[in-house]
């Protein structure tokens, strides 16, 4: 069955209205995006991420009335014109399958992988991540991951705690199993983040070994790695609730900070981590960095 897909910006409408509307039609899918080109990046625990211009996309069957939509849309939000809006004929396709068209395979240090679907890696002892990101954030092609995920990769982790505070799609966790850690916690307040994360540590095969919370105060204990990939103001903010987190003389990753914050960073964290020089990485017109060290002993 082929489809028909309306496309609206939201301007100043309520995502949540519209999406209503939509699914009062017979949306059999509904997408929000990016209509500014700001992207959003891995967000801090407790927010829920949208863009400053967003767009709805809708996928319709060919009988519904897209005239009694725009109507109807119309009469909800209380307007008499709609925000610039197209429709478009699509061929049916898998459509589950259509994000991986954008997704590579992507390789982190010596040995990790984090791969689409099927596909293979090139070397035979690849330790391979797949990845589905679903509505969450997180997928090795932003710097900030990339560099976590790479320091991972040259951590010995066999037998090793892991916390990811702030866990996106959940890849960092997933890896962390992956590369030798016998459990993980991997916490997000974003309940569109603990879905992609369970179903990704199924798809992996890991869920058995991950604790999956959406609050702070479902974590327990203290662990031999903590990593904290969201940004810097949270970052900075949650200081003691991160810290706390980190056995003494165990290791601290912390990243999605910008070059210009890391000194903001240094300060929050100086009274209980030694830091190591901070890795450096380029992107979209920004340097971005990650930071690491070790509790400091006592």
């Amino acid at each position: 069955m082929d489809w028909r897909q309306f496309v609206m910006d939201l301007e100043t409408l309520s995502p949540d209205r519209v999406e209503e509307v939509f699914v009062r039609n017979g949306a059999q899918s509904i997408t929000f995006t990016d209509a500014g080109d700001r992207p959003v990046l891995e967000p801090a625990p407790g927010e829920t991420p949208k863009w400053q211009e967003m767009r709805i996309t809708g996928l319709f069957s060919p009988a519904v009335d897209l005239g009694l939509l725009r109507d109807d849309l119309k009469a909800s939000l209380d307007i008499d014109v709609l925000p610039s809006h197209e429709v478009a004929e699509l061929e049916d396709r898998a459509w589950e399958r259509e994000w991986l068209k954008d997704l590579s395979s992507l390789r982190f240090g010596r040995r990790l992988w984090v791969l689409p679907g099927d596909t293979k890696a090139d070397n035979d002892d690849a330790v391979i991540v797949r990845l589905d990101p679903g509505l969450a954030f997180g997928t090795g092609t932003h710097a900030t991951t990339a560099l976590c995920l790479e320091w991972l990769d040259a951590q010995e982790l066999d037998g090793l705690t892991m916390l990811d505070y702030g866990c996106g799609s959940g890849i960092l966790a997933i890896a962390a199993l992956k590369l030798g850690c016998a459990n993980a916690v991997a916490m997000d307040i974003d309940p569109q983040a603990l879905t992609s994360t369970l179903a990704n540590a199924r798809h992996n095969g890991v869920e058995r070994h991950m604790l999956v919370t959406g609050s702070a105060d479902g974590i327990q204990g203290q662990f031999d790695i903590v990593v904290a990939n969201i940004l810097a103001g949270p970052i900075v903010r949650l200081a003691g609730q991160v810290v706390c987190r980190v056995k003494s003389g165990c290791l601290l990753a912390l990243s999605g900070i910008l070059s210009g914050q890391v000194d903001d960073v240094l300060t929050a964290y100086d009274p209980w981590i030694e830091f190591d020089v901070p890795a450096l990485r380029e992107q979209g017109g920004q340097t971005w960095a990650r930071l690491t060290g070790r509790r400091i002993e006592g």
